[in-house]
């Protein structure tokens, strides 16, 4: 009697841990960490929210400018429970990554669930526009600065892909990266504060 008991807290245990694990890989996805992003500096400091936990889950509607998450929202991907990614932090209070204007760049994502993929577009800030508010859409350049197309295919758990950033920027800017997804209706959204 003793053995099938523990025979059967083992079977639950194992069910109940398949159960976890399918359901992280799940709610899992990416980020980027090159430029360093907002959700990996979140989860690297440990004082967040939520994002700590999860820096890969900014997720939001796919077809940035045009659609997607609304302005003032933009770097949680319109995701309440990640709204500390939205905080200017009085625009001084992200920690940047050091860029030289024309230079060329390799950005990196890391993966924690492979999606099909339509692309990869960069967008970066207006010259004069306010690091102390939220992001909004005219606060952008209107034109992403690089895009890579994924033609459907899945990425690795490690993807690069080199881009050179504008000529002319100075000063406190803002990098966002965007991963549309080609099979569903959403996208990944990170903000990366840079200083050129």
């Amino acid at each position: 009697m003793r053995k099938k008991k523990l025979g059967a807290a083992v079977v639950a245990l194992v069910a109940a841990g398949t159960s976890l694990l399918a359901t992280s890989t799940a709610s899992s996805h990416g980020y980027t960490d090159q430029p360093l992003s907002r959700q990996k500096v979140c989860a690297n400091a440990h004082d967040c929210g939520e994002i700590q936990w999860e820096p890969q889950s900014v997720e939001g509607p796919k077809g940035f400018p045009d659609a997607g998450p609304d302005d003032g929202t933009i770097c949680a991907g319109g995701n309440s429970r990640f709204a500390e990614l939205d905080d200017p932090r009085g625009g001084t209070g992200w920690p940047t990554t050091q860029l030289t204007a024309g230079q060329t760049y390799t950005f990196r994502w890391q993966f924690t669930a492979m999606h099909a993929t339509t692309d990869f577009t960069y967008y970066i800030t207006r010259d004069g526009w306010d690091p102390s508010r939220p992001l909004t859409r005219d606060a952008l350049d209107p034109q992403p600065f690089l895009t890579v197309p994924f033609y459907g295919q899945r990425p690795p758990s490690t993807l690069s892909h080199e881009g050179t950033i504008p000529a002319g920027k100075t000063g406190r800017h803002l990098i966002l990266a965007v991963w549309t997804i080609a099979d569903t209706g959403n996208a990944f959204y990170a903000c990366s504060d840079v200083q050129f």
